[in-house]
């Protein structure tokens, strides 16, 4: 189902400008890397728009955030939208915070944003203007399960048909939707919860495999999320066989993900379309 989408990323190894938090820059990094495109980190306003200028997509992440950063992410993003290269957002921890859930509405006033990733209790503080959550986590009482599914795809599809954006919701099961239609994603690890980033990294690759896959932006996402699922389980196998911990669980997904090819995606894959 994916197979063209991945290997479209690693034929046109597409240029990434991330504004993404300082607690998990290098794991982004190395994952863009792992995926087959290339990563550039840069939050100076004075350069923003002439490394925008120069990628293939804009990844923005609210997870460490600052007033300098809100403004760099502004004048990015609209560079970016001018430019008509996609961008992508990652609110983490929205409601959490006034200035957190505020800076969310900024962004999304100001920017016209491809894509949306986040968790459940981060996509319902788009929907409601207010929220939940555990720190960065989502809200228990939030998780997705198969009996709340319906509900939660219906809700992906109403931001993205409101937004424009395609909406990707991730958790135990994961969902990627535009207003049109939903995949359903099965792949995936608890453990990988057990690691900070995998979130910010999912979100990166998001933005690599939207930047190589212009024609088909709700595929590319869910490829992306489908990849990263399946790298975490494939890196759960070899931890538990080494008898190993969570650092190493860290390595190996980035070990997967770079390893990634079509015969393994499309022997692991766990997908449904709705």
């Amino acid at each position: 189902m994916f197979e063209n989408i991945l290997e479209n990323v690693h034929q046109k190894s597409p240029l990434i400008h991330c504004i993404t938090n300082y607690v998990t820059v290098n794991d982004v990094a190395n994952a863009i890397l792992a995926c087959g495109a290339s990563p550039i980190m840069a939050d100076s306003i004075e350069e923003v728009e002439d490394i925008t200028s120069i990628c293939s997509a804009t990844y923005i992440n609210i997870g460490t955030l600052n007033e300098r950063t809100v403004d760099s992410m502004i004048k990015a993003g609209k560079k970016a939208n001018h430019m008509n290269h996609p961008v992508v957002l990652d609110p983490v921890g929205a409601g959490a915070s006034r200035f957190r859930t505020d800076t969310l509405f900024k962004l999304l006033n100001e920017i016209d944003f491809t894509v949306i990733r986040g968790n459940i209790s981060e996509i319902k503080t788009i929907y409601t203007r207010s929220g939940k959550t555990k720190g960065v986590d989502a809200d228990v009482k939030d998780r997705i399960r198969e009996d709340t599914l319906d509900d939660a795809i219906l809700l992906a599809k109403g931001i993205s048909s409101r937004l424009g954006s395609v909406i990707a919701i991730t958790g135990p099961i994961d969902i990627v939707a535009d207003e049109n239609r939903a995949y359903v994603i099965y792949n995936g690890h608890p453990m990988m919860s057990r690691i900070t980033g995998t979130g910010c990294m999912l979100t990166g690759l998001i933005a690599a495999f939207v930047a190589a896959n212009r024609e088909n932006i709700t595929e590319a996402v869910a490829a992306a999320v489908t990849i990263m699922g399946l790298s975490g389980e494939l890196g759960y196998r070899r931890m538990k066989e080494n008898n190993e911990g969570t650092s190493s669980l860290r390595s190996y997904l980035i070990d997967e993900i770079s390893k990634m090819d079509a015969g393994i995606l499309k022997g692991g894959m766990k997908v449904e379309i709705r």
